[in-house]
C-alpha cells in the first residue's frame, strides 16, 4: 500500500511533486498473512470435520474402496493444504507482479482439479458429494483471506 508522506514545515513541495513510502501494514505483511492464514485454515478444518461429521451421522459412508476415511484426516488434510497455500502465497508475494491476482487464479484452478479424485472415486455419490463439499468449503474459506493479505502490484 503506498501513503503520501506530508510535507514537513522545511519542505518545499509543489503540487506535481509527491513523496511515497511503502506501507507495511499487518494486512499485507508476512507475518499478518500467516497469522490469518493460521487462523482460517484452523477455522476450515473445524468447519470440515463437522461437515462430514453430520455427514457421517446422517448415514453417509465415507468409505473408499471399502475403506472408511478417518473423521480426523480430513482436519488434518484440510489443515496441511491450507498451510500449503499460504506457502504459495508467501512465494507470489515475493515472485509474482500481480501477488493476489495470481494466488486466485492458481488456487481456484487447483480447487478445481482437487475435484477430480472425488468424482472418479470408486464410492457412493453421497461420499462425493461431501468430499466436493469439504474441497469447496474450505477454499471458499481460506482463499479470500489469505488473498486479501496480498498486494495487488510488486
Amino acid at each position: 500500500m503506498t501513503t503520501i508522506i506530508p510535507p514537513t514545515t522545511t519542505d518545499s513541495i509543489t503540487s506535481t511533486d509527491s513523496i511515497t513510502s511503502t506501507d507495511s501494514t499487518d494486512s499485507t505483511s508476512r507475518s499478518g498473512r500467516w497469522k490469518a492464514g493460521l487462523a482460517i485454515a484452523a477455522g476450515a478444518s473445524v468447519a470440515n470435520l463437522a461437515i462430514v461429521g453430520v455427514a457421517h451421522a446422517a448415514g453417509v459412508s465415507l468409505e473408499i474402496e471399502g475403506e472408511m476415511i478417518p473423521l480426523v484426516g480430513f482436519a488434518q488434510m484440510t489443515f496441511l493444504f491450507s498451510v500449503v497455500g499460504i506457502v504459495l502465497a508467501s512465494a507470489l508475494a515475493r515472485w509474482a507482479r500481480r501477488p493476489q491476482h495470481t494466488f486466485v487464479v492458481t488456487t481456484v484452478v487447483l480447487t478445481a482439479l482437487s475435484l477430480v479424485p472425488d468424482l472418479t472415486a470408486h464410492t457412493d455419490t453421497a461420499t462425493r458429494l461431501t468430499l466436493m463439499a469439504t474441497h469447496l468449503v474450505a477454499a471458499a474459506l481460506v482463499i479470500p483471506v489469505v488473498a486479501r493479505r496480498l498486494p495487488t502490484h510488486r
